[in-house]
Parts: structure tokens; C-alpha cells; sequence
């Protein structure tokens, strides 16, 4: 996926979260929300030297998926027998094909930079993310769509930086929670739709920071919070 694909999917999520164009590009959304989300990082291929992403990166020595499975129908992976006079023969032998595998992306489509993808649609530099469909920035999300920046979650659509939360739509900073829609702010909530700042409440509407509003109360304040992330 391009970068240009990547940022019409945040384009829509910004409308559908913020009623606001995204004018940031994909390092600056990076540095902004997925600051701290567990990403691929840019490694080497260690055979082609070829850039590639790999979500865990300790051991140093990488291969591509494609370069793994390349070589294992041509030349394969076996090696004649040698003569073994200690472990550190056995060490070096193994060093010299224990090689990280990247970009591990399976049944998927339309996908960049990127590594543990499973069924997935249009995915840009997420991991671990499985039947899901125009994600960027992402970790180990589930049956969801439309997200950036977002971590742990399933069944979520339209929302950036949601994390181990559940059936959220159109929200910003959704921590733990399930069943919050159009919503900014929110931890350890249970159906919540248009509240802000809201911890530990359920089945409310219009709350700010636990307290109940009227709806134009409450909309005249989100349009300030909404500069107020945007612009910060």
C-alpha cells in the first residue's frame, strides 16, 4: 500500500472522528498518535541486503518471507553433514541459517511495511493484526477497520488510539472500554456515545470528565477540544 492509499484511509477516519481534514503526513501522525504503539521497525534483508520490517528485531539477522519461501523451492534449507567437534561448530552452523523471517503477510492484500498480518485488506506499517481492513500504525487489532494509532482491540471502526477496547466507533483515546462511540477520552467505560474525559461510567450521553451536560453544552465544548488535539 502507498503512502498516498495510507493517507486517504486516515483522511476518512479524521472525518469521521474529528468532521476535520487531516493536513499531517504519515511521520507526523506517527510522532503524534502512534508514538508509543508497538510498530515494525526498518531492517536489512541479511542475504539481499534489500529494506525490509520486521516486528521483532533482537536477533539481528533477518530474510524476507519472500526470499525464505524463494529458497526453500529452489535450493531448500538443508545442508550436507559435516563433522561436528563441539557446540560452538553446532552455534556457527546454526548462525549461518537462523535467519528472522519479515513482512510475514498471509491470505492479505494491499499490504506495506508491515509484519504478522493474517486476512487483512490495505494495511500500512501495523503487526499482529488479523481480518481487518484500512489500518495504519496498528498492533494485534482484530475485525476492525478504519483504525490508526490503535492497539489490542476488535470489532472497532472509525478511531484512532483505541486500545484493548471493544465495539468502538468515531472516538479518540479509548482505553479498555467497549460500546463507546463518537466519543473523546474515555477509560474503562461500557456504552458511552458523544462523552469526553469519562472514566469507570456506563449507558450515558453527553457526560465531560463524569459530569451530565446538554447537548449544546457539550458540542460547543467538544469542537474546543478538538482544536485543542488537533493544534497542541
Amino acid at each position: 500500500m502507498s503512502d498516498k492509499d495510507s493517507l486517504e484511509i486516515v483522511d476518512k477516519i479524521f472525518k469521521m472522528v474529528f468532521n476535520r481534514k487531516n493536513n499531517m503526513n504519515l511521520d507526523e501522525l506517527l510522532e503524534k498518535f502512534a508514538f508509543d504503539v508497538k510498530l515494525p521497525k526498518q531492517v536489512n534483508d541479511s542475504v539481499t541486503n534489500e529494506v525490509t520490517w520486521a516486528d521483532s528485531i533482537h536477533s539481528g539477522k533477518f530474510i524476507t518471507n519472500k526470499n525464505m519461501e524463494e529458497k526453500d523451492s529452489t535450493t531448500g534449507w538443508m545442508l550436507e553433514k559435516r563433522n561436528i567437534d563441539s557446540l560452538e561448530d553446532i552455534i556457527k552452523i546454526w548462525n549461518s541459517i537462523n535467519l528472522t523471517t519479515t513482512e510475514r503477510v498471509y491470505d492479505s492484500i494491499n499490504v506495506s511495511k508491515s509484519d504478522t498480518i493474517y486476512n487483512c485488506e490495505n494495511v500500512y506499517r501495523s503487526t499482529g493484526c488479523s481480518r481487518c481492513k484500512n489500518v495504519v500504525f496498528c498492533d494485534s487489532c482484530g475485525n476492525s477497520e478504519f483504525l490508526l494509532a490503535s492497539s489490542r482491540s476488535g470489532t472497532c471502526s472509525f478511531s484512532i488510539r483505541t486500545d484493548d477496547s471493544k465495539d468502538c466507533s468515531n472516538s479518540y483515546n479509548v482505553i479498555c472500554s467497549n460500546k463507546v462511540t463518537n466519543s473523546l477520552f474515555v477509560q474503562d467505560c461500557f456504552n458511552l456515545y458523544e462523552c469526553m474525559f469519562c472514566s469507570h461510567i456506563a449507558n450515558k450521553r453527553y457526560c465531560i470528565a463524569n459530569m451530565q451536560f446538554e447537548e449544546d453544552e457539550y458540542f460547543e465544548i467538544k469542537e474546543a477540544v478538538i482544536d485543542w488535539i488537533l493544534n497542541s
